[in-house]
């Protein structure tokens, strides 16, 4: 994925130039530098004191005095003081990498256990990135899986003012209404559902609930009209998705997983690696944030046999 190994990619981005006329090339291919203001390329100079700079001498950019901007105007760099080569090498670690880097592994990888650097920039730069990783959502074709999963630490593994009343319960505490049962599933976890092509792309999204009507409400953002199978489980949520559509359900309660091509393993799949890469990572991931880390997930996901993908990235990197 990207280039080969690290050292090519070290020898591609040795200065900051390098990483500007790459980036000049991404945003403006036809070779015509676009204002970021107007989005016209006529009326618009290179500045001769300042390289990579331009004036855009439109009207409604100013007109005589012009509108200054940048390669970095209108970008997740702007106004950025940290060098554009530590930017594109972390995004280069973070496409790379599998279950993806935290950003205290990204410092010790980038500058050292002993650098100076504060881990939070780290952590900004990252998140930029990730910002820059939301694929725009299109409907899937095809057969198409459809699951719903929680993302969270485990209910009991809590701090005990944190724990639900029903865990407490099992674990001896007296809680009024509460008999001695299992674990709570899903109490304190964040709901998130995801749909996938065979053989495709993914598409995980946030939810503040997984009622009927944010399935369905999903289900027809995402999916196309003319899909050929929708396939999911027994969720009786999903007897709602949308009339006329083809859909066939596998039923886990009975320990049924597969019944020809009825299954949700490929979704399946890619929960396990989100959570995965959560705890073995990230560790913890707050709520606020979850929709940056789906980003960044689905998109390795998405582009885990492009060879451009960080070429691919780049082009996206423009607000």
């Amino acid at each position: 994925m990207g280039m080969d190994t690290l050292d090519s990619f070290d020898k591609r981005f040795q200065t900051n130039e390098d990483c500007k006329r790459f980036l000049v090339a991404k945003r403006w291919p036809d070779g015509k530098v676009r204002c970021p203001r107007c989005d016209h390329s006529e009326r618009v100079y290179a500045l001769k004191a300042r390289a990579f700079h331009w004036a855009c001498k439109n009207a409604e950019c100013g007109g005589k005095n012009g509108y200054r901007f940048s390669v970095l105007t209108h970008t997740i760099f702007q106004d950025t003081k940290v060098p554009l080569k530590v930017w594109f090498k972390i995004g280069y670690l973070m496409v790379t990498a599998k279950k993806g880097m935290s950003s205290l592994q990204v410092r010790r990888v980038m500058f050292g256990e002993d650098s100076g650097t504060d881990w939070r920039t780290c952590w900004f730069i990252c998140h930029r990135w990730r910002c820059a990783m939301k694929g725009d959502a299109f409907p899937l074709t095809g057969i198409v899986e459809i699951d719903e999963s929680h993302v969270g630490g485990e209910d009991r593994n809590r701090h005990w003012g944190k724990k639900s009343a029903q865990v407490r319960a099992a674990m001896g505490e007296k809680v009024s209404g509460y008999g001695k049962t299992g674990e709570a599933y899903g109490f304190g976890k964040t709901e998130v559902v995801g749909a996938i092509a065979r053989k495709g792309m993914v598409v995980a999204r946030v939810v503040g609930s997984q009622d009927a009507p944010t399935l369905q409400a999903f289900v027809r953002n995402i999916v196309s009209e003319k899909v050929d199978l929708v396939a999911t489980d027994e969720n009786p949520a999903y007897n709602y998705v949308r009339a006329g559509m083809p859909h066939k359900t596998v039923r886990h309660g009975r320990g049924e997983y597969v019944r020809g091509e009825v299954h949700t393993n490929n979704i399946e799949s890619f929960w396990s690696l989100l959570k995965r890469g959560v705890m073995g990572s990230f560790h913890h991931v707050s709520k606020d944030y979850l929709p940056l880390y789906l980003n960044e997930f689905s998109w390795r996901f998405n582009n885990r046999n492009n060879p451009n993908a960080f070429d691919d990235l780049v082009t996206t990197c423009s607000q």
